[in-house]
């Protein structure tokens, strides 16, 4: 089951050595050690850190990431098809919805903003006519 070392891991995965250790440290990526110590993985622990890369480039932290690796450790076929990856993924998705709309209301704001700045400086022009 164990059966490559970091630095085949990381390159398969794409990754650094430097980011599969900060991964074990955070308890997402399991490594066993040889007598020497040297880190030794599984060949699982690939689309563990595929399925870790994903969900952090999507704006996940480390710990919203725990409940679909460990979906993926209890045999699933993905991360997120478990209840606690569930939640995750509805509280993250009202937290984007939350973040649009402050975003809506800000262009509407600059809208209105650019709207009134060209209109005062179309009446100036005017008056210097």
């Amino acid at each position: 089951m164990v059966d490559m070392l970091i630095g085949e891991l990381a390159e398969r995965a794409g990754t650094s050595a430097r980011t599969l250790r900060y991964y074990e440290e955070h308890g997402l990526v399991e490594a066993g050690r040889d007598a020497n110590g040297y880190r030794r993985y599984g060949e699982g622990e690939l689309r563990v850190v595929h399925e870790i890369r994903a969900l952090l480039a999507a704006g996940f932290g480390v710990d919203d990431i725990r409940p679909f690796v460990a979906c993926l450790r209890a045999g699933n076929s993905a991360g997120h098809v478990c209840p606690d990856s569930v939640a995750v993924l509805r509280r993250r998705l009202r937290e984007v919805e939350g973040l649009l709309d402050q975003m809506g209301a800000v262009r509407d704001q600059l809208r209105g903003q650019l709207a009134q700045a060209i209109e005062e400086r179309e009446i100036r022009c005017l008056r210097i006519r």
